[in-house]
């Protein structure tokens, strides 16, 4: 059997940027208005500076407009949720992303239910999950929907086409990722199956999947025999493993040369699921903007 087809998630992505920023030109020359995200960081982690940063500067390139506030690691709550309010008010504001995790004073769901569910472009908001946990099938995603999930399901609609009717099994059943991926894989007409670390004979439940989304957040957790052959893995997992030179690298929640050798599709680590997080981000920031002007949202 020929090893698994490459699910390129970088190149996908640069194609969905480049759309973007082309839908947020078209809207702009017809008069309407600019797009404008808001990032709020608060502390001074490194890798969540390097991370806004990139955001703002990405939002900046698409022809968005980017304000970035970046607070104290001791900023209370309160004003963290006054700031909140004001970019609530800002009709500059389109979106908002408050970067996590928050310092531990700070009671993150309070923050979350806070920001307009109408502006929150990362699809957290108790609104927006309800909106997607009730959604019709083949219904239209007219509402702010996780980035990465969303990402996940603009990846497998492009190398699988029509979804319906396959089985899907998402290992790993967090509000990030694994619930939202579901949610979406039903929209799609999926049979969905939910695993997590109490699911019996995990490897027999994997095995009958067409579609394997992994998102539990352990080293190549997932084997290659793991995998019926000829099914689609997307790999959802970040981790950072020691090399032999001393330094380190990336690998994802699957033992990818073990499932590439079984798999007809395969998302690689890094290049795959990872870029789509951010072009999403994006996608989401104008249609955030189409709908507070009163437009339908368009596909890109």
């Amino acid at each position: 059997m020929a090893e698994a087809k490459l699910i390129d998630g970088k190149a996908f992505a640069g194609g969905l940027r480049q759309r973007v920023g082309a839908g947020v030109a078209d809207l702009v020359s017809k008069g309407g208005p600019k797009p404008g995200l808001a990032t709020v960081l608060v502390g001074a982690d490194p890798a969540s500076q390097v991370y806004v940063r990139s955001k703002g500067k990405l939002a900046v390139e698409l022809g968005m407009a980017s304000f970035d506030h970046q607070l104290p690691e001791d900023t209370s709550e309160a004003d963290l949720l006054a700031l909140i309010s004001r970019l609530n008010a800002d009709p500059a504001v389109n979106g908002i992303l408050v970067q996590l995790p928050l310092p531990r004073h700070i009671d993150t769901a309070k923050i979350l239910i806070a920001i307009d569910p109408a502006k929150d472009v990362d699809g957290f908001h108790p609104v927006n999950v309800g909106r997607l946990g009730s959604i019709a099938p083949g219904a239209p995603l007219d509402f702010p929907v996780p980035c990465t999930p969303l990402g996940v399901s603009m990846l497998l609609q492009d190398a699988l086409g029509a979804l319906s009717g396959l089985n899907a099994v998402v290992v790993g059943r967090s509000n990030l990722v694994g619930r939202p991926v579901a949610q979406l894989l039903l929209r799609a007409d999926c049979t969905v199956t939910i695993t997590h670390s109490r699911t019996r004979d995990l490897p027999a439940v994997c095995r009958a999947a067409d579609i394997l989304v992994v998102a539990i957040g352990r080293t190549e957790f997932v084997k290659g025999d793991w995998v019926k052959p000829g099914a689609a893995v997307i790999d959802v997992g970040i981790n950072r493993i020691p090399t032999p030179e001393g330094k380190s690298r990336l690998v994802g929640d699957v033992a990818f040369a073990e499932a590439q050798k079984v798999a007809g599709h395969i998302t690689p680590v890094p290049g795959g699921v990872g870029p789509m997080t951010v072009a999403c981000l994006m996608y989401n920031t104008l249609q955030a903007t189409r709908n507070a002007a009163g437009l339908p949202f368009v596909a890109v």
